[in-house]
């Protein structure tokens, strides 16, 4: 992700995302074996995903634009969707995370086959501290993954996790040094190669049982629409300093 301002998911990052799910779509129809692993990944140092377009979220809530949010969540989760199903293509799903992955970042991470995480890297859902809820997946994903009493104490707490914590709750399935990402997920490509059908028939079978439908993800963007129309004023004044607070952040922030 080579996103432009703030590594958030702006309404251009999501294009560029659909744009590249449709050229592997293709190339795959041409090339069956052409592709194994989708790896993603980040081009800002220190940051995966930052989450939703906070900045865009209060515009169209002070609008009272309900169809404004229900869209752009509806466009978030169907990328979100693709990953989790890998694009119905025979492949692997990687999430490469260097860095902070926030809010709908988390959520875009939760929803590949595997998440390679380099020390350092927080994870959070900070939309509890506005008055809202992550709406683009969170609740789906981790309740599955670590059940529901689990996934509800994360998402109230509004707390950072650290890699190495998450690891330990199974949710970060490869744990690398600051710096070794990328050879880590070399080297899970590299041992998992000559047994690539099984890793893959597994995660396919994971997805069978405990499927996460699209239907289910625009349910809950709906709701979570409704909910953030209800947020008062020093509720969206808290949504602004945070955005102002990672647009600062992002300033002092060299490229990978």
């Amino acid at each position: 992700m080579a996103p432009l301002g703030r590594p958030s998911f702006t309404n251009g990052l999501l294009r560029d995302i659909d744009r590249m799910h449709a050229d592997l779509t293709n190339v795959m129809r041409a090339a069956p074996d052409a592709v194994r692993h989708v790896v993603l990944g980040s081009s800002v140092h220190g940051i995966y995903n930052l989450g939703g377009d906070l900045a865009l979220f209060a515009q169209l809530i002070r609008a009272g634009d309900l169809d404004g949010l229900r869209h752009y969540g509806h466009v978030a989760v169907e990328a979100i969707h693709r990953n989790h199903t890998a694009f119905g293509l025979p492949v692997t799903t990687i999430a490469l995370v260097q860095g902070d992955a926030l809010g709908g970042g988390f959520e875009c991470a939760l929803a590949h086959d595997v998440i390679v995480a380099e020390r350092s890297a927080k994870f959070g859902l900070p939309e509890v501290l506005f008055n809202l809820f992550p709406g683009m997946g969170a609740y789906s994903f981790l309740s599955r993954r670590i059940g529901r009493v689990a996934a509800e104490r994360m998402i109230l707490s509004g707390k950072m996790y650290g890699a190495a914590e998450l690891h330990g709750m199974g949710l970060v399935d490869v744990l690398a040094e600051d710096g070794e990402g990328e050879e880590a997920v070399r080297e899970y490509v590299e041992r998992t190669g000559r047994r690539f059908n099984a890793h893959r028939a597994l995660f396919e079978t994971r997805r069978r049982v405990e499927p996460v439908t699209l239907d289910e993800l625009r349910h809950v963007v709906d709701g979570w629409a409704e909910a953030a129309l209800k947020l008062g004023e020093a509720d969206l004044r808290k949504m602004l300093r945070l955005a102002g607070a990672q647009d600062r952040r992002v300033a002092g922030s060299p490229a990978r």
